[in-house]
């Protein structure tokens, strides 16, 4: 079960939409917020992945900059609970990149293809 206001990401190699969590007893996801390889790009700071293609490069970019960026929440204290939903490779990805912190406030993990979901869909899957 997943506290109140947890965080729900469910992502993919080319982007990741944000859901809170409204319920006080299961899940009710809600304040759906979409972030794209644009909005996280920085390109002094986007990782540089050898040996793979140029769009799997991207995808994997993607992940470890979505990582991060859960991280800084976590390290900052704007995130206390977090589940995670992406396709098995962005999910491998990530989990590279997961800080010690953003691990102990996990509290779900999909390796499943979701983002394309409808809402009550990927409900269900937490549940």
């Amino acid at each position: 079960m997943l506290p109140q206001n947890a965080l729900i990401v469910v992502a993919d190699g080319h982007g990741a939409t944000l859901f809170r969590n409204s319920a006080r007893h299961g899940i009710t996801l809600a304040d759906a917020r979409k972030i794209t390889p644009e909005t996280l790009s920085d390109p002094a700071t986007t990782p540089v992945l050898d040996e793979i293609s140029p769009r799997d490069e991207e995808e994997a970019a993607f992940a470890v900059q979505l990582a991060r960026h859960l991280n800084a929440l976590v390290l900052k204290n704007r995130l206390e609970d977090v589940a995670i939903i992406a396709d098995p490779s962005t999910l491998g990805v990530m989990r590279k990149h997961y800080h010690k912190e953003l691990q102990l406030r996990l509290r779900k993990e999909l390796a499943k293809t979701m983002t394309n979901s409808e809402t009550k869909d990927i409900e269900n899957a937490l549940a």
